[in-house]
């Protein structure tokens, strides 16, 4: 049998059966202290897909930091096929300064595929661009929900993409959403290359959150195995995702205080009150009502809203059995991840 290349990227070849760490420069500090992108490449002995998971493509959105993590320490990699491309910190400037955005106050993810002659987040949206996507098959990047919000494990994928379709199924996040990808995204970019792209997004940004990090590591798992990229194991097949046939905002119809009724998962029927919002006093109460029979996947943390900020997320299903059995799993840690995964103490 041939034997196979070393993988190059940078100036740095990766022998097949090891994994490497380099650094891709970026835009320095203006205090002259240099700034480079890390990315560890575990490059398998045998042939297969080229893989990358990225994080923190928002600065603030750390979940997916620790997912990255635990899979760079995973044992399984020993026995990978194909490459993993692992990158824990995208948007370097932001998860510095604990932003969502770069220095110059623009969403990376707004700013793909990039342009190396342009602003600075179209400058690091490029280096992603050419150093890592390019050279990928498939990419996994995590977010979370934004600062003061949270959101349910869930996938986001144009599932009309035969080469996503069943690796989003096999991920057995909570629930799926087919969605087209914003303008300037990742996402976006990457499909106008022919570089296939999920989102996993769960929790809340600054925070962590172990459900959301088990259920994570699971899934890129899971859709590892799905390429054949990690031998299989003998346990009970995943379960499906909930699909979501679509989704909306519901948002303040007033400014005030807000007291939720309606917490993270919660099946809700159309009519049924999610929040009261008034002023301080409570002498003017508004209910906010479910727009229709379905499922919160996302809300804000924060009491304290405007009229017209979006409060509640809710997507419309008809799967609720199988949205219920994923619900009740999550509340049992030991049935998220699989034993091989748990090797240390859960984030409290």
């Amino acid at each position: 049998m041939e034997k196979r290349t070393d993988f190059v990227i940078g100036d740095v070849a990766v022998r097949p059966g090891s994994i490497a760490t380099l650094n891709l420069g970026l835009a320095g500090l203006y205090t002259s202290e240099p700034v480079a992108m890390q990315v560890h490449v575990a490059h398998g002995r045998r042939d297969g897909p080229v893989v990358f998971v990225s994080a923190a493509v928002h600065g603030d959105e750390i979940n997916g930091v620790e997912i990255v993590r635990r899979l760079l320490h995973m044992p399984q990699l020993k026995r990978l096929a194909g490459t993993l491309l692992l990158v824990p910190i995208v948007n370097l400037f932001g998860f510095h300064i604990r932003s969502r955005y770069l220095p110059d106050r623009r969403d990376l993810n707004r700013s793909f595929p990039g342009n190396e002659g342009g602003s600075m987040a179209s400058r690091l949206a490029n280096v992603f661009m050419q150093q890592i996507v390019a050279r990928s098959d498939i990419g996994i990047d995590l977010h979370t929900a934004a600062v003061h919000r949270d959101n349910l494990p869930q996938i986001r994928a144009d599932i009309n993409d035969p080469m996503l379709a069943p690796l989003a199924k096999a991920f057995s996040a909570p629930v799926q959403l087919h969605s087209a990808a914003p303008q300037g995204s990742l996402r976006g970019a990457a499909s106008d290359i022919g570089v296939s792209v999920m989102v996993y997004e769960a929790g809340e940004a600054l925070r962590f959150d172990e459900v959301a990090i088990q259920v994570g590591l699971r899934g890129i798992v899971n859709v590892l195995r799905q390429l054949a990229m990690l031998p299989p194991v003998r346990r009970s097949r995943s379960r499906p995702s909930a699909e979501l046939r679509s989704s909306t905002w519901v948002r303040a119809p007033q400014s005030g205080i807000l007291r939720a009724q309606s917490r993270l998962g919660d099946m809700v029927n159309k009519g049924a009150p999610l929040a009261v919002v008034a002023d301080p006093a409570g002498q003017t109460e508004m209910i906010i009502e479910a727009p229709f029979d379905g499922v919160v996947i996302g809300r804000t943390n924060l009491p304290l809203v405007y009229e017209g900020e979006a409060v509640f997320h809710v997507g419309r299903t008809r799967q609720t059995s199988l949205l219920e059995s994923h619900l009740d799993a999550l509340n049992d840690a030991s049935s998220i991840a699989p034993p091989e995964l748990i090797e240390e103490p859960a984030i409290v």
